[in-house]
């Protein structure tokens, strides 16, 4: 079993990717191989919005023209068995870098060719505000709407508080070990 953790952090040691380590522990107890990618360090445009009316045809082909690293990536979560997906909180929102994977995730999801590999695949969130400790739960609120609208299965939203990542450290382990479970009884979808 394998789960894909994908960051939209650059910071390799800072508080999101301690909370997401923490989770990635449960789930590496639990058994299962663990790949982290972190965004920032990918070439990853935008979406261009390719046709005047916006679109292009990832709504028609559930693909993205953008020759970057967004296309090896939307492949490792759709090998994976389950995924997380962890992001700083930036003003109540997602990081930029998980801001422009998630809007092309979502983009390709539209048609059920790109729903492949994602469609009811377990996943969950961890969105961690650092400074005053604002701004977590709207940003879990905002990834868990991208989530559910590519057709993920959102078993868990994790608002973490620059104050509170301590105490939520034992809790994010047992999230891991809760989302290894739920992989290993989901049939992966080729």
């Amino acid at each position: 079993m394998k789960i894909v953790m994908i960051s939209g952090s650059r910071n390799l040691s800072g508080q999101t990717a301690r909370a997401a380590n923490a989770l990635l522990d449960g789930v590496s107890n639990a058994g299962c191989d663990v790949e982290s990618i972190f965004l920032p360090t990918l070439e990853l445009d935008r979406c261009s919005q390719c046709e005047d009316n916006g679109w292009g045809i990832c709504r028609k082909e559930g693909i993205c023209i953008i020759e970057d690293d967004f296309a090896s990536v939307v492949k490792k979560v759709r090998e994976a068995d389950a995924a997380v997906f962890a992001t700083p909180s930036y003003y109540g929102d997602l990081s930029e870098s998980m801001r422009a994977f998630m809007d092309r995730l979502r983009r390709i999801c539209v048609v059920s060719d790109g729903r492949i590999g994602i469609q009811d695949k377990p996943v969950m969130g961890v969105c961690v505000a650092g400074g005053g400790g604002g701004g977590a739960l709207a940003c879990c609120l905002s990834l868990e709407k991208v989530m559910n609208a590519c057709g993920f299965d959102v078993l868990d939203m994790v608002p973490v508080k620059r104050q509170n990542l301590k105490a939520k450290l034992n809790n994010l382990r047992l999230n891991g070990a809760w989302l290894a479970t739920a992989a290993k009884m989901k049939p992966t979808v080729q």
